[in-house]
């Protein structure tokens, strides 16, 4: 079953009608005759946690050390040969060190 009520009646009423909506009534209401809003029963949405498990896949590359990045923090990996530039000498070597 189906209540009409304008605001001023929903205003005054609120209890009332949300004891019917409780019962199983629907109640509509209305401004200046023109239904605006429905109040209807609270469906409670249930939540499962790791509902995608095996859905979803994804590889550790993304997580993986970047070697640009690697270099900016702790200088150029000793392994590997490389220019004097990026060893952070400028060019200057011992024989130009001041006295």
């Amino acid at each position: 079953m189906t209540v009409n009520v304008n605001i001023h009646e929903a205003k005054t009423h609120l209890s009332r009608l949300l004891e019917q909506v409780a019962a199983g009534e629907r109640v509509v209401i209305s401004k200046a005759g023109t239904p605006i809003a429905d109040l209807v029963p609270h469906q409670a949405a249930t939540v499962t946690f790791g509902g995608m498990k095996g859905e979803v896949a994804y590889g550790d590359q993304p997580f993986g050390l970047d070697p640009d990045i690697q270099k900016m923090f702790y200088g150029p990996d000793p392994d590997q040969p490389g220019d004097s530039s990026e060893s952070g000498d400028l060019g200057r070597s011992d024989d130009d060190a001041a006295p």
